[in-house]
């Protein structure tokens, strides 16, 4: 029985967007999402025998992952049912995180192995990208992207074919309007620095920024110290990477899960509380304990991982997930490309940034590093409550009418660029 989906059309009545959940869609995310997978391997692993070999790996390596994190999720945007977009965008996140968690287990596994072994580790990083260069050649272009491109009845008989149904008329007649509207944008990038482009374009970056200050790195780095404290010498790093991992992986499917249902602002609001709450309590132990001896007790560690991995679940079913599939619906198809692609050199950015300051902020904060994380997560959280919107259940090129227009802060930016075309 195919879903009806109902989407607001304002005084003149609801759309109707008729299709159900095809296996092609499903097979199509399924294999779009392993530049996710991609991604995570690339973070988790370490490459190299001599400085130039690290940096040029590196940079072959961000090449590929920079491509795949600016078209995949934007691929899952544009074929997803509006239902279910956010549970198939989410696939991507799903398949870092287990990226993140199979390098950490080659990397153990590989350590002792010499002296070859880290050659096995990065040759191993071929298997995802193989996956979607293969993939690739199996799944089609969006029906937005072909109609964008004049390719009018093969976008319209690919609609069909993700969609399950010929009844797609008044989708495709969406597509088409959102289009030729694109179409009279001769520079993105330029049209992107309008007032009007304002309300998408913080958003995007703005997400990435966050997701790099809840704090997740100085969780993560601090994880197999106190594996270690518990008494898991040397396998510390090992079961540090198991277990946070393992929690990564099944919130993240929770995500998935609840985030079409429950919606992106419950989601983000629940995880700042949660958040906040284990960072200001790991931060509070670690101060009194480190304060008074140095180290922590068998006890109080086993509290602090109870903790991280409770911050690691609240940060895996939202923060990380949202920060990419916000930017990549919210945008008009005029500068979807242009504004996804700020989206994701912020987050490239910020993760350098932190990456640099990390290290040096945690020998001069020590426990302190947690309260700063803390204090950026309630910047975070008044943020989500006054200053981002709902976009569950939105048609994806409605989000300018049913999102910016009707919230209370952002319309004034586009009703004004409005009220200056209607005065020329």
């Amino acid at each position: 029985m195919p879903a009806m989906v109902m989407s607001n059309a304002g005084p003149g009545g609801a759309k109707k967007f008729e299709g159900r959940i095809t296996i092609y869609v499903v097979i199509c995310g399924i294999i779009a999402a392993t530049g996710g997978l991609m991604f995570g391997y690339d973070i988790g692993i370490s490459a190299a025998v001599n400085i130039a070999m690290l940096i040029i790996g590196r940079i072959l390596l961000g090449i590929g992952v920079g491509f795949a994190n600016q078209a995949v999720p934007l691929f899952l945007s544009e074929i997803a049912p509006v239902h279910i977009r956010g549970a198939l965008n989410i696939l991507f996140q799903l398949d870092v995180t287990i990226g993140i968690f199979v390098a950490n287990i080659v990397n153990y596994l590989v350590s002792n192995i010499h002296p070859w072994g880290w050659r096995l580790a990065l040759g191993l990083a071929g298997v995802p990208a193989t996956m979607l260069c293969l993939g690739s050649m199996v799944i089609a272009e969006t029906p937005t992207s072909l109609i964008e491109r004049e390719m009018l009845m093969e976008g319209l008989a690919m609609l069909k074919k993700i969609r399950g149904t010929d009844n797609v008329d008044a989708e495709y007649e969406e597509i088409l309007h959102a289009c030729e509207m694109a179409r009279q944008v001769k520079q993105p990038f330029k049209n992107l620095m309008k007032r009007s482009s304002r309300p998408q374009l913080v958003i995007a970056i703005v997400m990435q920024v966050f997701q790099q200050f809840t704090g997740i790195n100085a969780i993560m780095f601090y994880a197999p110290v106190l594996f270690q404290t518990i008494g898991f010498k040397n396998d510390a790093s090992l079961l540090s990477a198991v277990i946070t991992g393992i929690v990564n992986v099944l919130s993240t499917v929770v995500s998935v899960v609840l985030v079409d249902k429950v919606g992106r602002r419950f989601l983000l609001l629940e995880a700042c509380g949660q958040m906040l709450i284990t960072q200001v309590a790991i931060g509070g132990i670690l101060l009194v304990n480190l304060k008074a001896t140095n180290e922590l007790g068998h006890g109080v560690a086993v509290w602090v991982v109870v903790l991280v991995c409770l911050f690691v679940s609240s940060f895996a079913w939202s923060w990380g997930p949202l920060g990419w599939l916000i930017p990549s619906e919210t945008f008009p198809l005029a500068t979807r490309t242009a504004g996804y692609a700020f989206a994701v050199s912020s987050n490239m950015l910020f993760t350098f940034v932190i990456a640099q300051a990390f290290l040096s902020m945690m020998c001069h904060l020590r426990a302190g590093i947690f309260f700063f994380f803390g204090a950026w997560i309630v910047v975070m959280g008044l943020f989500v409550i006054f200053l981002l919107p709902e976009t569950k259940n939105v048609p994806i090129d409605e989000m300018t009418e049913k999102v910016w227009k009707q919230h209370w802060f952002w319309k004034r930016f586009v009703d004004e660029d409005e009220d200056k075309k209607h005065s020329v």
